[in-house]
């Protein structure tokens, strides 16, 4: 990698190595999807080399197991490791509740399940993610092939009495074929645009035969770490409500960023 760091991704990295912070010798780490989260590895990785950080990894995709494999992280799947210390991810969108849309990278289905046993999610974002309300970003839900006009249709029938703006929905595409997950389904992205009441519509969508599961992470988010593109960090504990503000120092070395080319 040649020339300085954008704002963005020092954003982003500043966010994954404060992130890493948290890591301690021992853990079982879910490991989360997505350009933000593929800082959070590398950072990983980098203690591991450096420091002999011993932790065994759970990647909720498969790009997320190539990349802890190319960086010396021990990993598992979640059957062999039952129950985690700590998931870091990232976030499409998150609220002042640290309730969150994700499924951009559409790893949803297996980023919640493993979030969710974990003792703790932290949420490694740039400001631009941070909302007042949830919605603007589509929100994406997991649905089985089968049948999915069907399901769509439904889904489509029920939003009109949700609170939100929009009801579009679209089905995600993966050039002229449906996407496909790493568990075989598809996406539909829903074009909110503000959701009112994030909890009712996570399980009015899930009641939906032909939904597997829906990007709203509700009461699973414990800590957010946000980056900006000075190298500061603001940390935000949901459980013990602070806010910590840190300055995070680092040089361009080729340990991290040579590698890069997204």
């Amino acid at each position: 990698m040649s020339g300085q760091l954008s704002p963005i991704d020092t954003a982003k990295f500043v966010a994954a190595k404060r992130a890493v912070e948290f890591v301690e010798d021992g853990m079982k780490l879910g490991l989360g999807t997505g350009s933000t989260a593929a800082w959070m590895v590398r950072c990983l990785g980098e203690r591991v080399r450096e420091e002999g950080l011993k932790i065994i990894g759970v990647p909720t995709s498969s790009r997320t197991a190539e990349l802890a494999r190319q960086q010396g992280i021990t990993i598992t799947s979640l059957d062999e490791a039952k129950w985690l210390d700590l998931t870091i991810d990232g976030a499409d969108e998150f609220d002042s509740e640290l309730n969150l849309i994700k499924g951009g990278g559409a790893a949803l289905l297996q980023e919640k399940i493993v979030a969710t046993a974990s003792d703790q999610m932290i949420v490694i974002s740039d400001v631009s993610k941070r909302v007042d309300t949830l919605g603007a970003f589509p929100l994406p839900i997991e649905i089985i092939p089968f049948g999915w006009q069907t399901t769509k249709a439904l889904v489509e029938e029920l939003l009109p009495s949700m609170e939100v703006l929009g009801t579009t929905t679209t089905l995600r595409m993966n050039g002229d074929a449906p996407l496909m997950t790493d568990e075989g389904n598809h996406i539909l992205d829903l074009h909110l645009r503000s959701i009112g009441n994030a909890r009712q519509l996570a399980l009015v969508l899930n009641q939906v035969p032909g939904v597997v599961e829906n990007g709203l992470f509700v009461d699973i988010c414990d800590v957010v770490v946000i980056g900006h593109g000075d190298g500061k960090v603001d940390v935000h504990d949901i459980n013990e409500g602070t806010h910590v503000t840190d300055q995070i120092e680092f040089a361009e070395s080729d340990n991290i960023f040579s590698d890069l080319a997204d």
